[in-house]
């Protein structure tokens, strides 16, 4: 989180010019392409008449240096406090002039704070095509910039992964009261981009420059069809790819390498007590999709499941419901914290008894497919976790265990297989846990594996059979050449001191 900070002269000049002229002075009005743009505007009683003023000639200022129309830049503008008031949609206005105006006739709320409410009205009547946005096959992007000065007194979190899992980027402005925790868990990846803490409603003004600037960095990348598998960014005249965290991009300068053993069933297992909170929550779901990334997700490749455990277990999805990375990663942002206690015993036997079974989608034994069991935790469980973890490794399933916070090493030693070195991880919080993500890749994606185009077959087929006999009898050949040099070598060194005796 950053803080907004000026030397006091240039700050004072600043403040002293009518706002409503100041975003003209940072240069051309900003041709960023098209865009749905939608304003989500705090009028709770905390927010006090001259506030709130503030930020009406912060939007009407920020309209100012945006390429408003049709087939450019569409903005909307929506206000809660306890309910959601729709000030003007999308397809309202085409004019600035008009936008101006129905923003100068806003009249606050003055109620509660349902921050919550109002991105669920933002997702599901905002960016609407009945409210002017463009559908989505029309590929524009679709953001919406909240801007708050307290703490919601409804559930952000979920809601908000929802929005970002249709596809709309979230910008997190918080004013002088507001609640850090809240800002991060509305905001789009990556959050040093997407959230800004400001002092006061004063400087709310150094948000609206940064904002045109991003917005107009995005030229390139929406202009052209760039092909970057993960994500395109913008560098003046030129673009470049980007891979999410844990993969490297490829020859081709546009994909990225992922798992390169084809076939695993991967169980994960989160903690959902109530010690984790709901703002860390979204972060492990984070930090889950991260792991999805850089597997090769399909029916043939590997296979994910979601267990979510607190003082019960719930499958959140099995191993053969979803066949590709995006239908994984979409369910996982739409799972609701559970928040209660930590039976993590409990959700072990779950596993072994349950996740584990051809019923819930993993392959039969007999086709040796690897079975990796992944516990995500922040804490001692309430419950035993040897016997079940022992039995999961009796089962022939590699266990990881990776702890946060305050996770108990000799716990995630019991749940992890051997070496512990290998298959525990660690962090001291949740914000720095991504740094684990290599070490997961290098162990669930070993240098040689069973590839995609492997056949899997039974082990006790005649063939196999064969095939092993050969393989044994080559090596066994081997090494018995290996022994008849060295014999030869030995032989060799003794009669050499023979000679010098």
């Amino acid at each position: 989180m950053r803080g907004l900070l000026c030397s006091p002269l240039p700050m004072l000049l600043f403040l002293l010019q009518p706002w409503e002229t100041q975003l003209q002075f940072a240069g051309p009005r900003c041709r960023s392409g098209p865009l749905d743009l939608v304003f989500v505007i705090d009028s709770s009683r905390s927010v006090r008449p001259f506030e709130f003023e503030t930020m009406r000639q912060f939007l009407v200022g920020l309209l100012r240096g945006l390429d408003v129309g049709p087939n450019a830049t569409r903005v909307g503008v929506i206000q809660y406090s306890s309910q959601v008031q729709s000030v003007f949609p999308l397809g309202a206005f085409s004019r600035r002039e008009d936008m101006e105006r129905a923003i100068r006739a806003l009249v606050p709320l003055a109620q509660g704070t349902m921050t919550g409410l109002a991105i669920q009205y933002a997702m599901n009547v905002a960016f609407s095509v009945a409210e002017g946005a463009r559908p989505p096959e029309a590929r524009v992007p679709r953001i919406a910039v909240i801007v708050t000065d307290g703490r919601p007194q409804d559930r952000v979190a979920e809601v908000a992964a929802q929005a970002r899992a249709r596809g709309i980027e979230i910008y997190a402005v918080g004013v002088q009261r507001a609640d850090v925790g809240s800002l991060r868990a509305m905001a789009s990846p990556p959050l040093d981009d997407h959230v800004f803490l400001v002092e006061s409603f004063d400087l709310i003004q150094e948000f609206g420059l940064q904002f045109q600037g991003r917005l107009c960095a995005r030229d390139l990348c929406n202009g052209v069809d760039h092909g970057c598998e993960f994500q395109c960014v913008s560098e003046g005249l030129s673009y470049h790819c980007l891979c999410p965290e844990g993969q490297q991009l490829q020859a081709d300068g546009k994909s990225c390498n992922r798992c390169r053993e084809g076939h695993v069933d991967l169980v994960l297992l989160i903690d959902g007590s109530k010690s984790v909170r709901p703002q860390n929550f979204e972060l492990v779901k984070r930090f889950v999709n991260q792991i999805v990334d850089f597997l090769d997700v399909s029916p043939e490749g590997t296979r994910v499941g979601l267990v979510q455990f607190s003082s019960r277990v719930r499958t959140e999805f099995p191993l053969g419901r979803y066949g590709t990375a995006a239908e994984v990663k979409q369910a996982v942002l739409a799972v609701e914290y559970m928040e209660r206690g930590t039976m993590t015993g409990l959700a072990l036997r779950h596993m072994v008894e349950h996740s584990f079974s051809e019923a819930q989608g993993a392959r039969p034994r007999t086709l040796n497919v690897p079975r990796v069991g992944l516990v995500f935790t922040d804490g001692r469980s309430q419950d035993d976790v040897s016997v079940w973890a022992a039995r999961a490794k009796e089962e022939g399933i590699v266990m990881y265990a990776v702890g946060v916070g305050k996770a108990v090493e000799e716990e995630l030693r019991q749940i992890a297989s051997e070496p512990a070195e290998l298959h525990v991880s660690y962090s001291p919080d949740f914000g720095t846990m991504t740094h684990l993500l290599e070490d997961l890749r290098g162990s669930i994606c070993p240098e040689e594996g069973i590839g995609p185009g492997t056949e899997l077959r039974s082990p006790c087929e005649c063939e196999s059979l064969v095939e092993f006999q050969g393989r044994t009898l080559g090596a066994l050949e081997r090494l018995t050449q290996n022994l008849a040099q060295l014999t030869a070598r030995l032989e060799d060194l003794e009669n050499q001191l023979a000679t010098q005796k």
